[in-house]
């Protein structure tokens, strides 16, 4: 049987204006419809939504328009062969979340933050995607006595219930993340999410979406991520990167800080036949700063041969000789076999 083909998704943030946290952007925005074909030219199927990429300014439009613009943007994918991934309620950038929004000390804020997830939900609806990727980027603290945890614990929980009640047919993918904005975030790792999600009103909907950079953020290992939210069955979706250690959020091109690193990934990707669940690839990677406009999709294209040439090295891999080297304990033996196996020896 052949093996199953991996689908590829983008966000219109990947093809940036590279800005980055320490400067202004240096190359022109790029149009949303320019995105669309980019993806479409680099052979992506998935797009990626926050919630006012799909529809902008959704603040100030009734629900009905919110619906007609969603339904009008999964036309124009429809068009270009594309199909949507996720929605994301983008919180962090809006003044009513400034202290975080389902749980900010503000009870209008917290009530805002809901509401506006809700609009979400509508949003997925309309486009007709069924995941909500919840990224709970303020959702923390920079001052540890400014919030109760226990409280904030619950709040998210609410929040979640909330969710999984406006959208009978949604489910929700928590994408942690240890830090930044925050100096210390509610829902650092998986773990965290995972337990969270089983408290919730309908835990079967709640799983995971894990960033590679955000992992190692936390001092762990990406691919111990994957695993741990694959053996729950709960690994929704992937953003693939990479970070040079402990550091701002860098979204390097997947592999290039830590090629082993990337190759596990692959791997227990491709031990769970992640493929054949058609869940998303997805590469939450940013063209480097120094980047002319005229190839500043470079860093995507990278992403995905990397991907697949490390796919190719994983259903390769001499899995024989590794379980010789296991049965008899000499991991120097396993080491050397797989550092000649990526280094083509």
């Amino acid at each position: 049987m052949a093996a199953a083909t991996y689908r590829f998704s983008v966000g219109p943030w990947n093809i940036g204006r590279g800005a980055d946290p320490f400067g202004p952007p240096v190359r022109p925005a790029v149009a949303f419809d320019d995105v669309l074909d980019a993806a479409v030219k680099l052979g992506f199927e998935g797009i990626q939504f926050h919630d006012d990429d799909a529809v902008p300014d959704l603040e100030n439009l009734s629900p009905a328009k919110i619906v007609a613009e969603a339904k009008a943007m999964r036309q124009k994918l429809d068009d270009k062969g594309l199909v949507p991934e996720f929605v994301a309620p983008r919180l962090w950038e809006h003044a009513h979340g400034v202290d975080g929004g389902y749980t900010s000390n503000d009870p209008a804020a917290r009530t805002w933050a809901i509401e506006r997830s809700k609009r979400s939900v509508d949003v997925a609806a309309a486009l007709g995607c069924d995941i909500i990727v919840l990224w709970p980027a303020r959702e923390g603290t920079s001052v540890r006595e400014s919030k109760n945890p226990i409280e904030a614990s619950r709040q998210l929980l609410a929040a979640i219930d909330a969710i999984l009640i406006a959208g009978p047919s949604m489910r929700i993918a928590i994408e942690p993340k240890p830090n930044e904005p925050v100096d210390h975030a509610f829902i650092p790792t998986i773990g965290h999410a995972l337990a969270l999600g089983a408290r919730s009103f309908d835990p079967a909907r709640v799983g995971v979406l894990i960033e590679s950079a955000h992992a190692i953020l936390a001092g762990l290992d990406p691919s111990d991520e994957m695993g741990f939210a694959l053996a729950a069955g709960k690994l929704w979706s992937v953003h693939l990167n990479d970070q040079n250690g402990l550091k701002f959020d860098q979204d390097k091109v997947f592999g290039a800080a830590n090629l082993r690193g990337a190759f596990d990934q692959v791997r227990v990707l491709e031990n769970a036949n992640y493929a054949a669940t058609g869940a998303f690839v997805g590469f939450d990677v940013k063209a480097q700063r120094t980047q002319k406009a005229e190839s500043a999709t470079a860093h995507l294209a990278t992403s995905k041969a990397v991907f697949l040439a490390l796919v190719e090295k994983s259903r390769t891999f001499p899995q024989r000789v590794a379980e010789e080297c296991i049965a008899a304990r000499d991991y120097e033996a396993l080491e050397r076999t797989v550092l000649e196996h990526l280094l083509g020896c």
